[in-house]
This record gives structure tokens, C-alpha cells and sequence, in this order.
């Protein structure tokens, strides 16, 4: 390896970052991350606060731009108190071209600079191939780690194969409907929704969360460029390079059609042949691909048969809402699809999700360690002309699935159906995601 002022050369002749730049790097990152503004308290920080004990590597994973390092500055505030931890964050462009084996000079310089801690944040720790190597030996010498990262099937894959049994998942998704309200300071009291305004408020909230998600930097500045940033990032960054695609054209129109079809359902074959790709795998690859960074999941039909699972057609949701009307090509989204859409978001990651479909269906089926839990219809709004079709759907599913309750989830009705031995809850969708 040949030295060129602080820039070493490796023998495929890429730039290396040198001892003098890797010190100057890591001081600067350790003072950005202190100087991150917290922001609103995050959910799952109680969670992650049950874990700080635990010797297990916690692995925080989301879709990009989602607050996982906001995250990360919450837990180094309430649970290090600012102090005693190392913080590397592989995203900056200047350790692009970090090697595995370069970890060591990493962490001698952190020692040089902080001292010796027993504790490492780290961000987006995929892009270093072989990481996992040195997470797994410093974790045995009893180190600490959070690790972020954006790519669920990569981390999962490494990780999952040399930690089994000492890692832990953290799934951090957009801003619940809940945090989005914190961000609006609309305050939410169960006991005030009786008050026509507090209930306006709290309407309205939804109303825009419905059509904005809540990606926080969406939601902070209110610039619809930033969720097209992040998904071109995506695209081209998380799936077109990690993964040698060449055919943008085909990878862009997959998913662009994907999108602007959201819980609907589609083939792996009819797919193919309507955006002209010539295998039918290629198009399960991009879907896998979509779903490793949590942009999307795909929901399958449900059956006791796995076999007959894999072979029904499928159903794509998106894991923020304000990414439909951005990158879908049809002009006007149905509200319907929308509040389809944002209920999946709620369930995603509480268990596996299917759809129900005989004769009549059944938006989602909730399964959770291999015990069905619940059956959830939603409708924009029940009317003369739908109310049949859609109770009926949901009774259907109930009674196969042997449940005595099921949720009809509207956007703003409310009442208790008893038909058939079963009981019916219809609840506006904003009012079920605050309960839960």
C-alpha cells in the first residue's frame, strides 16, 4: 500500500483515508452527533432503554432518512448521559472504500481521542463489507454496539448468520400518527375527543398525515423534493448499485407501477409482461430488492397451505404515505387506497401480515407467532351501496379464522355490527392508531 500525504493507496489504486484525515473525521462526527437536536421523543426509546443492559448487538433498522440517528442521539443522551461511547457513521463520503480490516485503526484512533469505552454507536455499518467480523470479536470482549442500517436483508443475512442468538432487531418506522401530532404540537387526550375542537384539531392532523406520512424531514420542512430525494437515493443508491442492475428503465417502471397500484394485486408473470421484462424472477428479485429497504413489503394471500401462499397473487404496500403521491403516475389517489395504506403501516413489524380472499375479502389478516390475532376491513366509508360487501368480507375471514371480533376501520364512522355471532367495531382510522 503505497502513501500519498494522508491519503493511502490500496493495490486496486482507490483512495484510503490515512491516520491524520481518520482522526480528523471521527472528531468531527463524535461532535455532530452531540450536536443533533433530539427532537421529539421516539416510541420505541423506551424499548430500546429495556435493552441497554443487555449484552446483545442492537440493530436499529428502517428506511432511509427515517431517524435512526436521531434515534441513536436519544439513547447516547438518556442512557450515556453524553459520555463514555465511540460513534463511526459509514455514510460519510469520506470513509467510502473503509475495509474490514481497517476497523482496528478505527477504533485505535477513537482510544486516542476519547479514551477507552466499552460502548459503539454506528451508522449505516452495511456499507463496509465484512463488518460483521469485527462486530462479533468485539462483542465477545464484551463491547456494546447500536448499529444502524438500511438494508434489512444484508444486515439480517451477515449478521443473522455469525451473531445468531446475540443480536436484537429494532425496527424504527416514519413517525406514528401519535409522534406526528408531538411534532404539531396537537395535543391528544383521549378524554378531550368529546370537545368539537380538540377533535377538529386532531381530524385535520390526520387528514394531512394521510396525504404527507410522516418521514420527519417531510414533516419538519414541508418540501415534497425531499421524500423524491429519498426514493431516487433508494433506487439508485440501496438497489441500482449494491446490486449491478443496468436496466434502470425496467427497475424504475416495476416500481412506479407498484406504487401507483398500491394493495392491489398483481403476478409476478402479468407484471413482467407489462413493463416488458422477460423473467418473472427478475421481477420477484426487484421486489426483494424494494423490500430489503424498507420502502415497501409485499403481502401475501393467506392460506394454511405455504405452498399455495407462494402461489397467489400478491399485494405491495409502501411504508410512508407521502411517497405514493410523489411517485405514483396517476393524477388523483384513491382515498380509500391511502387509508389501506396507512393502516398497513400501523401493522407492519407487530407480525405477519396477509390478505383474505374467497368468494369475498378481507383487507388484512394479522398473524402472531403463528397464531392468527386479528381480521381488519378498511373503507373510506361505509355506504348503502358498499356496507353488504365489505361487512361480509370481514364476517368471512372472521368465521374462518375463528375470531368472535373484527375491526371495520372508516375514516370518520363509528358504530358496534353484531351479525352472525360476531361482533364488528367500525372506528375511524386516526382514532384506532392513537388507541393502539
Amino acid at each position: 500500500m503505497r502513501v500519498r500525504g494522508f491519503i493511502k493507496v490500496n493495490a486496486n489504486g482507490e483512495l484510503v483515508i490515512g491516520k491524520d484525515i481518520l482522526r480528523q473525521v471521527l472528531s468531527e462526527q463524535h461532535r455532530i452527533i452531540l450536536q443533533r437536536l433530539e427532537g421529539i421523543e421516539r416510541e420505541v426509546l423506551t424499548q430500546l432503554g429495556e435493552k441497554t443492559k443487555l449484552p446483545h448487538v442492537i440493530i436499529i433498522t428502517g428506511v432511509r432518512r427515517c431517524g435512526k440517528s436521531t434515534l441513536m442521539r436519544q439513547v447516547i443522551k438518556r442512557y450515556y448521559h453524553d459520555a463514555a461511547f465511540f460513534y463511526v457513521n459509514f455514510e460519510d463520503e469520506r470513509l467510502v472504500n473503509f475495509q474490514a480490516e481497517d476497523f482496528n485503526q478505527i477504533y485505535e484512533t477513537l482510544v486516542e481521542l476519547f479514551g477507552p469505552q466499552k460502548t459503539f454507536f454506528i451508522d449505516e455499518i452495511q456499507n463496509v463489507e465484512g463488518f460483521e467480523r469485527f462486530v462479533r470479536r468485539f462483542a465477545e470482549e464484551g463491547f456494546k454496539f447500536y448499529i444502524t442500517g438500511s438494508n434489512a436483508k444484508l444486515l439480517s443475512r451477515e449478521l443473522g448468520t455469525i451473531l445468531t442468538g446475540r443480536h436484537v432487531n429494532v425496527l424504527l418506522k416514519p413517525f406514528s400518527f401519535r409522534e406526528y401530532l408531538q411534532t404539531k404540537k396537537v395535543a391528544f387526550d383521549p378524554a378531550r375527543l368529546l370537545i368539537t375542537t380538540d377533535r377538529a384539531d386532531v381530524k385535520k392532523a390526520f387528514e394531512e398525515y394521510l396525504l404527507n406520512g410522516g418521514m420527519p424531514e417531510h414533516v419538519l420542512f414541508h418540501d415534497p423534493d425531499i421524500l423524491v430525494h429519498i426514493y431516487d437515493d433508494i433506487v439508485l443508491k440501496d438497489i441500482a448499485v449494491r446490486y449491478h442492475i443496468t436496466n434502470l428503465r425496467a427497475l424504475r417502471e416495476i416500481y412506479s407501477y407498484l406504487i401507483s397500484n398500491v394493495g392491489q394485486k398483481f403476478s409476478y408473470n402479468n407484471l413482467a409482461k407489462l413493463v416488458h421484462v422477460n423473467s418473472a424472477n427478475t421481477i420477484k428479485k426487484y421486489i426483494e430488492y424494494l423490500e430489503g429497504t424498507y420502502l415497501g413489503c409485499m403481502v401475501e394471500k393467506f392460506d394454511y397451505s405455504v405452498k399455495k401462499q407462494l402461489m397467489n397473487d400478491k399485494k405491495l404496500y409502501i411504508l410512508d404515505n407521502g411517497f405514493i403521491p410523489r411517485i405514483s403516475r396517476k393524477a388523483m389517489q384513491d382515498r380509500g387506497w391511502l387509508l389501506e395504506n396507512v393502516v398497513f403501516t400501523v401493522l407492519f413489524g407487530t407480525g405477519q401480515v396477509f390478505y383474505y380472499a374467497t368468494k369475498r375479502e378481507c383487507d388484512f389478516l394479522l398473524v402472531k407467532e403463528n397464531k392468527i390475532g386479528q381480521a381488519i376491513q378498511v373503507c373510506y366509508e361505509l355506504s348503502e351501496t358498499n356496507r353488504n360487501r365489505e361487512l361480509q368480507g370481514l364476517v368471512d375471514c372472521m368465521t374462518q379464522c375463528n375470531l368472535l371480533e373484527g375491526y371495520l376501520l372508516t375514516y370518520d364512522q363509528q358504530e358496534e355490527i353484531a351479525t352472525g355471532g360476531k361482533l364488528v367495531h367500525v372506528i375511524p382510522v386516526w382514532k384506532w392508531m392513537l388507541e393502539k
